[in-house]
């Protein structure tokens, strides 16, 4: 049986270059822009937004990895499942997506390919959005992912700017992906691996349309640049101090206990060395930076809400099928520093 994970160094979101090295080369980059670009690469938002009129925009994002699971089908719906992330973390509904393959020839012949493709319509099939074609070509190493375009209302975008001093986090997933990928293929914690590819494979669609019937501020999903990483940007974009609750962080099982045996990616340190507008409590055991760097493939999303209205969007996320989805932290005014972890 083909293992897909021993074709690749790293795997899912942690196959990403790192945040400070990117950044690097994007600060050299000059973009190119219009008056209907309502988002774009200048800032840290998960999609580009294009304004076709007053009533449509576009939402329009691209994602592809390399396999974190062994299982071909399993690896085309969480890729799936991370590509259409972006479009609802903006608000939006996803209408169309384009495979995007690089493949070694000898899996392709075997129907690896074949599997991985299958994987992932079944989740576009679900997202109700159609797939309309996509690109190949022939790669050392598996990657697969997906363009994904949708629509949303150009006055009802969800971006990482906006959220308020006040406003309560609710993560809609556990984290804790990156140790548990490195947990599987060490054929340990096989609970924990279980529950992270679940997740990894359930749509942010059902988060999303609970959302939307509330005031969220600002929304960004939880990727490979880790919680606090993403929690930076957030931070950064809306001009305070996110407080983050380590404890009250839902974790897949075994997630502790990993990190305690030094499962941890090689990218939680890039995302450590590059991530520094961050305080962690010196109360907290040192396990949990390694917890809140920790790279996630097809992780939750971070809704910014108003206190009034988060024990109730809670409850309904709940109630849809969202049952991990948690509180996890707060917005205050800025007090120096992006990012504070305490217990």
């Amino acid at each position: 049986m083909v293992r897909l994970t021993d074709f690749v160094t790293s795997g899912g979101c942690a196959c990403k270059i790192g945040p400070h090295i990117l950044q690097r080369v994007l600060d050299s980059v000059m973009p190119v822009t219009n008056d209907n670009v309502l988002a774009d690469m200048t800032g840290a938002d998960d999609a580009g937004i294009y304004k076709i009129n007053d009533t449509t925009a576009l939402v329009q994002t691209l994602d592809f990895f390399t396999p974190i699971v062994d299982d071909p089908n399993l690896f085309g719906k969480i890729a799936a499942c991370n590509a259409l992330s972006d479009v609802y973390a903006m608000g939006g509904t996803p209408l169309t997506a384009m495979n995007i393959v690089g493949f070694p020839v000898p899996l392709v012949e075997q129907g690896v390919l074949t599997d991985v493709l299958n994987g992932a319509a079944s989740i576009v099939r679900e997202a109700g959005a159609a797939i309309v074609g996509g690109h190949s070509i022939e790669n050392k190493e598996p990657i697969y992912g997906m363009s994904v375009t949708g629509s949303v209302h150009p006055d009802r975008v969800w971006k990482n700017k906006g959220a308020q001093e006040g406003d309560v986090l609710i993560l809609t997933k556990p984290i804790g992906t990156g140790i548990m990928s490195n947990a599987l293929k060490g054929h340990l914690f096989s609970n924990g691996v279980a529950q992270a590819v679940t997740s990894m494979s359930r749509l942010n669609k059902y988060a999303a349309d609970v959302a939307r019937n509330y005031t969220i501020h600002a929304c960004t999903d939880i990727t490979g640049f880790s919680l606090v990483g993403h929690s930076v940007e957030m931070a950064i974009a809306s001009n305070l101090t996110i407080h983050i609750y380590a404890e009250s962080l839902p974790l897949f099982d075994d997630v502790v206990e990993g990190a305690q045996m030094g499962l941890v990616p090689a990218a939680t340190y890039g995302n450590r060395k590059a991530i520094t507008d961050v305080a962690m409590s010196d109360a907290l055991d040192p396990v949990w930076s390694d917890i809140v760097f920790d790279p996630q493939t097809s992780g939750g999303l971070l809704l910014a809400i108003p206190i009034g209205e988060s024990d109730r969007l809670l409850s309904d996320l709940h109630r849809a099928g969202v049952e991990r989805a948690a509180i996890v932290g707060i917005c205050e005014s800025f007090s120096g520093l992006s990012v504070r972890v305490t217990k």
